[in-house]
């Protein structure tokens, strides 16, 4: 089966978080200049499109993404359809067989547009949080920015993740993919300092 790409293109136009550091390519090195290459310079935030959080970026003692297994997102993972929710609780789950699963993606279909960034979206709570950890899920994907409300400080859904060993997947682009198993490959960069990682996510059914 061919792979399915679900990861958000990189371009200037790219949807960031209010505030942050603007997505910018350039060829900082033109062949004009080498006569032989060009070569090209990013600039961006590490949240940027399809990435990962590392607990570091919610927690100064938590760990950064160099210490992070990278098998964490490589492997089966299952899809799930929760429309329509601005809270997504652990009953939420039922009806859901989860049984070995280890890496559960949510297609909310909270963010339809991504070339608009969001004024609201559905949020995970802690009670869902807890119930992945007693699943043994310890990786969850969405279709969202973040895991928490736009304007949360408090960060309730990224610290009880983090608590019930749950790392974070996000800004996924599923409208096309269909409920079901998938093998998934998110792998981030070996950020040493890095807080979080932009991701190449792809999906292929199984």
């Amino acid at each position: 089966m061919t792979w399915i790409d679900v990861s958000q293109p990189l371009h200037a136009d790219v949807t960031t978080w209010p505030g942050d550091t603007t997505f910018q390519y350039e060829i900082a090195w033109p062949m004009s200049e080498s006569g032989s290459v060009n070569v090209g310079k990013v600039t961006m935030s590490l949240h940027t499109g399809t990435h990962i959080d590392a607990p570091f970026h919610f927690d100064d003692a938590g760990k950064r993404v160099i210490d992070l297994d990278p098998s964490l997102y490589i492997g089966p993972a299952r899809v799930i359809h929760l429309p329509g929710k601005m809270k997504i609780e652990a009953d939420d789950l039922k009806g859901f067989d989860l049984t070995g699963v280890e890496r559960l993606i949510l297609k909310t279909d909270g963010w339809p547009d991504k070339s608009v960034f969001p004024d609201a979206i559905p949020e995970l709570t802690p009670s869902l949080a807890d119930k992945l950890g007693e699943l043994g899920i310890f990786l969850i994907g969405l279709d969202l920015p973040s895991v928490d409300a736009i304007d949360s400080k408090e960060m309730a859904a990224h610290h009880a993740l983090a608590r019930n060993g749950v790392h974070i997947l996000e800004g996924l682009v599923l409208d096309d993919l269909l409920p079901g198993d998938y093998d998934l490959v998110a792998v981030p960069l070996p950020l040493v300092e890095g807080d979080g990682s932009p991701v190449r996510a792809l999906m292929r059914p199984m």
